[in-house]
């Protein structure tokens, strides 16, 4: 499966296939919370806003730029995701939040009002 932005249908991510095994799942510091070619729907276990938020690993986005609105960059050596969401399809339009600042583990959590699954 693959993600696309639900406004304009662009394909947002790489082939994901839903993780199984949530021992994979990595909470230290600036590493990847969940390993590439996967996605999990966020149950509010790893301290994320959005409960039903689909997240992925940084690695796996595509076609998709920082918000243009930089209030939402913040961070000191990534990005903190504490100002809302920061990431947008190339067409613009709000997706979801990067999480890769030091201090945290690095994800992006995506906004299931705002892209599907095709």
């Amino acid at each position: 499966m693959k993600l696309i932005c639900r406004t304009c249908k662009v394909e947002i991510s790489n082939e994901l296939t839903k993780l199984e095994n949530l021992s994979l799942l990595n909470i230290n510091d600036g590493q990847d919370y969940i390993p590439e070619g996967f996605f999990i729907i966020d149950s509010k276990k790893a301290d994320i806003e959005l409960e039903g938020a689909i997240i992925i690993n940084i690695k796996d986005l595509t076609n998709s730029v920082y918000h243009p609105d930089d209030s939402r960059l913040n961070g000191c050596c990534g990005y903190d995701g504490l100002d809302g969401m920061n990431r947008v399809c190339l067409n613009n339009h709000e997706i979801g939040t990067e999480n890769s600042d030091c201090w945290m583990f690095h994800f992006v959590s995506l906004d299931p009002e705002l892209v599907d699954f095709h």
